[in-house]
C-alpha cells in the first residue's frame, strides 16, 4: 500500500491526530504556501466534552462526531489519510503508516491520550474506558444490556449485581457521567423496566483523592459533591481500586464491591509512537515524562528531533515556573498550542522572532445532571442553574457544523421538557 500524496515544491507539514489540537492546527494553516496532510485513525473528528452523553444514551454518535472529507471540502494543498502512525524515521524525514510512508518536512503529533489502567490487566480487560464514541458506544451498549438481564434474573444478588454501577475517577468526567446515570435512573428507567425495581440501582463514584474535580477549587468540588448526592449518587473519596476479580471490584481497604458495570475514567497516558531516536531518551526517559508525554520546549519542539513537534495532550512542555507537571491536559490548551505553533511555522517562513507558548486559562467547567454545574472563570466561581446554563452555550458553539448543533440543541431542549428520549437503543454489530 502506499499514501498516494504527491510532493510538490510547497513545505509540507504532516499532522498526526485530528482531535480539537489537530484540527485547529490544520485550520490555521488553511490558505498559506504549505502543503498539509493530515493522519488519522479515524476518518471523523469527535467532541470529546458530550462523549459521557452518547455513553448515558443522551446523544447519537454521529451528533458530536464530524468527517474530515467533508469538513475540508474544496480546501488546496491539503491531504487526509485514514491510517494508523506506526514509526517516525528521523533520518529520511518520513513516518511509517498502515498506509504506507509518508515523509514531512514538519511533523506536528497530536495524537491524544488513551485511558491509563497503570498496569492493572484484570481491570484493562473488564472496566469500559470513555475516551472515545467508539468506547461510549459500547458504554452503552454495556448499560442497558445489564438492564435487560437484570429484568429476567432470578438470583437477588446477581440481579444487584447487574444493577450496580462503579466509575472510578473523580475528575470532570467522573462527576458528568455520574450525574447523567444518576438522572436517568431517576427519570426514565422506572418508565422503560417498569417490571424492575429501579430504586435499587446504586452508582457508586470512587475517587482516591479526598475530594471530587481536584483541579477545581474546594467550592466547586463541594458544589458538585452536594449535587450528586442529592441524585442519590454514593460518593466513595478517598478510595482505591485495586483489581476486579470474579465480578467483584476490590479496593484498597480489603472491601469487595458487586458490579458487573466499571466505568473507569481515572487516568490517562499519553499515546505512544514509536521513532523517538534512542540517544534522546535513554534510561532515565529523557524525551518522555509522566504519563508517556513527550517532552518539549516553550516553542513545542520535541527534545532530541528536529522538525518535529508535539502539542495538546501527547505533550508535556518544560519551563513554566506556573506548570512544573505540565499543562492539564484540557481541549483549550491544545487548541491554544496549534495556534501559537502555526504562527511560529509561519514566522520562520519570514525569518521572523518565534514565541514561545504561553497559556491562557480560558476557565473550566463541569456539568452535574440536569440543571446543575460548577464553572469556574478566573476569580470568579459559581454554580446552579446559570452556570449549567452557559456549559450548554460553550459546548454548543463548539461543535462541528450547522445540522450537529442544531440537532443537539433540539435533543437537549426536548430532554429538559419532557425526558422522552428515544435513543436507548441496544447497536452492535454480529461476530
Amino acid at each position: 500500500m502506499r499514501a498516494n500524496i504527491k510532493r510538490n515544491e510547497q513545505r509540507r507539514v504532516v499532522v498526526v491526530g485530528g482531535g480539537l489540537g489537530g484540527l485547529k492546527m490544520v485550520s490555521s494553516l488553511r490558505d498559506t504556501d504549505y502543503q498539509v496532510v493530515l493522519v488519522d485513525k479515524n476518518n471523523y473528528n469527535q467532541f470529546p466534552p458530550l462523549i459521557y452523553q452518547v455513553a448515558s444514551a443522551g446523544l447519537e454518535p454521529s451528533n458530536i462526531s464530524f468527517p474530515f472529507r467533508r469538513l475540508f471540502q474544496g480546501w488546496k494543498n491539503f491531504f487526509f489519510r485514514m491510517a494508523e502512525v506506526e514509526h517516525i524515521d528521523t533520518e529520511e524525514k518520513a513516518i511509517r503508516t498502515s498506509i504506507g510512508t509518508i515523509h514531512y518536512d514538519d511533523l506536528v503529533l497530536a495524537a491524544g491520550a488513551t485511558t491509563n489502567f497503570f498496569g492493572n490487566k484484570n481491570i484493562e480487560a473488564s472496566a469500559l474506558p470513555m475516551k472515545s464514541v467508539s468506547e461510549a458506544m459500547r458504554l452503552r451498549n454495556t448499560i442497558l444490556q445489564n438492564l435487560e438481564r437484570a429484568e429476567t434474573e432470578d438470583n437477588e444478588a446477581c440481579r444487584q449485581a447487574l444493577m450496580n454501577i462503579a466509575i472510578v475517577g473523580g475528575g470532570p468526567s467522573g462527576v458528568e457521567i455520574a450525574g447523567a446515570l444518576a438522572e436517568m435512573k431517576r427519570t426514565i428507567l422506572p418508565r422503560d423496566y417498569p417490571d424492575l425495581d429501579t430504586s435499587c440501582m446504586r452508582i457508586y463514584l470512587i475517587n482516591a483523592a479526598p475530594r471530587l474535580l481536584g483541579a477545581m477549587a474546594e467550592k466547586s468540588s463541594r458544589e458538585a459533591e452536594k449535587a450528586l448526592k442529592e441524585l442519590g449518587v454514593e460518593i466513595m473519596a478517598g478510595c482505591m481500586v485495586t483489581d476486579y476479580v470474579d465480578h467483584e471490584l476490590i479496593l484498597k481497604d480489603g472491601n469487595h464491591l458487586p458490579v458487573e458495570t466499571v466505568i473507569w475514567v481515572s487516568g490517562i497516558r499519553a499515546n505512544h509512537i514509536d521513532g523517538i531516536p534512542a540517544e534522546s531518551i535513554g534510561r532515565g526517559a529523557d524525551s518522555i515524562g509522566r504519563g508517556g508525554r513527550i517532552i518539549t520546549d516553550r516553542f513545542n519542539r520535541v527534545k532530541g528531533m528536529e522538525n518535529v513537534y508535539a502539542i495538546g495532550d501527547q505533550c508535556l512542555i518544560e519551563g513554566d515556573e506556573a506548570y512544573p507537571q505540565g499543562y492539564p491536559q484540557l481541549a483549550q490548551v491544545a487548541m491554544q498550542q496549534a495556534e501559537n505553533l502555526a504562527m511560529n511555522l509561519k514566522r520562520q517562513d519570514k525569518n521572523e522572532q518565534e514565541h514561545p507558548f504561553s497559556y491562557r486559562n480560558l476557565g473550566t467547567m463541569a456539568t452535574i445532571g440536569r440543571k446543575k454545574a460548577v464553572v469556574e472563570i478566573g476569580r470568579l466561581k459559581f454554580g446552579g442553574f446559570f452556570a449549567w446554563l452557559l456549559w450548554l452555550v460553550v459546548h454548543l458553539r463548539s461543535i462541528l457544523g450547522v445540522r450537529n448543533k442544531t440537532i443537539v440543541f433540539l435533543n437537549w431542549m426536548w430532554s429538559y421538557f419532557n425526558y422522552k428520549q428515544s435513543l436507548r437503543l441496544i447497536l452492535k454489530a454480529k461476530r
